[in-house]
């Protein structure tokens, strides 16, 4: 009788001991990316203070309002395919800037890749209680909204928090290149539901309010306005840059859907359901004068997101494609009028057609003013 071979056992051996030390590695990083790690747990657990601004540097007052773009494919989510069961399409951005260079409006050399967010630019607004609590999963999967997120074999700081940090870098080198060519975009950010202690609606790092305390904290800016037109209200703007006399959140939203309830801020302006292009836009021409009037800001983030549009799931706007172009191109042609530098940020829309909706405005965006070289943001 042949005796049996102990190749075939010893080959499912060590597959199942790789697979075993892959899914380790995974859940279990050693690589200072997984920023938690490097937080001390006797850290106090308050909320750090507006930093001491050194003296502020004055933005040059001839800036060229050419357009510069910010993207990294390491803003992509990948959960093996789970990521599609939540309604935010996950590769809206991606597909943005695909378009993008398959229609010769950007080449990868002029595209800029940022850095993550580091642990103390993340503290500039988080609580270190908080950034310690996005390792309990069952605590991020409630601020994402997400509970596929709770069958994921993956580490969720790198599969998840990790992108989630490098989209909010993305944010501040925009940030930094509107200060020198006028005009950065970045694919991604507008996570304006993240608050100093908590997350929710999908946002858990409050990228605009972090940019601002960083641009700030260096002397390159003193004074902000926040132009939130996503169709739900930037609460956790508003919480995280409370009674802040050196920026003005603005916030245009539909008021009958989240959050409820809604938060007080600087000017707040609710929209009835069924609203559209005409009378959007008459709203936002209205009130664009005045708020800088107002706020005398040294640089505008726009939360451009893209669910006023008809047809979006969790909401009841009925603006058209070529409204949201127009809505951005006022925002951005009235920052240009006055030379103030201006950050356009995608932040939400959960329609199959938002991605391409946003695509149009920034290719309009681009037709118009024109793209950077690169160089100029350096």
């Amino acid at each position: 009788m042949t005796r049996p071979s102990v190749l075939p056992v010893l080959f499912v051996a060590l597959g199942v001991l790789v697979l075993v030390n892959w899914l380790c590695y995974l859940n279990f990083p050693q690589s200072p990316a997984a920023h938690q790690r490097s937080i001390s747990s006797d850290l106090p657990t308050s909320i750090s203070p507006m930093p001491t601004p050194n003296p502020v540097v004055s933005v040059p007052r001839t800036l060229p309002f050419k357009v510069q773009v910010v993207y990294s494919p390491k803003y992509l989510i990948n959960l093996g395919g789970l990521e599609r069961l939540h309604p935010f399409d996950i590769k809206k951005y991606k597909k943005i800037h695909e378009q993008l260079l398959a229609e010769n409006l950007l080449t990868e050399l002029q595209t800029l890749r940022p850095e993550s967010l580091t642990v103390e630019d993340l503290k500039l607004i988080h609580s270190d209680e908080y950034l310690h609590s996005l390792q309990d999963r069952r605590k991020l999967i409630r601020y994402l909204e997400a509970p596929a997120l709770q069958y994921v074999p993956l580490s969720l700081d790198i599969a998840v928090l990790e992108p989630f940090r490098r989209a909010s870098g993305g944010t501040l080198l925009a940030a930094r290149t509107a200060l020198t060519c006028g005009i950065g975009i970045n694919l991604g950010g507008g996570y304006h539901h993240a608050k100093p202690n908590s997350g929710e609606g999908f946002c858990v790092y409050a990228d605009v309010p972090i940019a601002i305390r960083k641009l700030q904290s260096e002397g390159l800016i003193k004074t902000a306005l926040i132009v939130d037109v996503d169709v739900h209200q930037g609460n956790g703007t508003i919480v995280c840059l409370a009674d802040d006399e050196t920026t003005f959140a603005f916030s245009m939203h539909q008021g009958n859907i989240f959050p409820v309830p809604k938060e007080i801020g600087d000017l707040d302006i609710e929209l009835d359901a069924g609203m559209g292009d005409e009378e959007y836009l008459e709203i936002l021409a209205e009130n664009l004068p005045d708020l800088f009037k107002r706020s005398q800001p040294d640089i505008c983030f726009i939360i451009g997101g893209c669910d006023p549009l008809s047809g979006d799931p969790l909401a009841a706007l009925e603006m058209t494609a070529g409204g949201i172009v127009t809505r951005d191109e006022m925002i951005v042609t009235a920052c240009a009028e006055r030379q103030v530098p201006v950050v356009l940020t995608l932040s939400g829309g959960y329609s199959p057609a938002a991605w391409r909706a946003q695509f149009s405005s920034v290719k309009n965006l681009i037709e118009k003013f024109g793209i950077a070289d690169p160089a100029v943001s350096d």
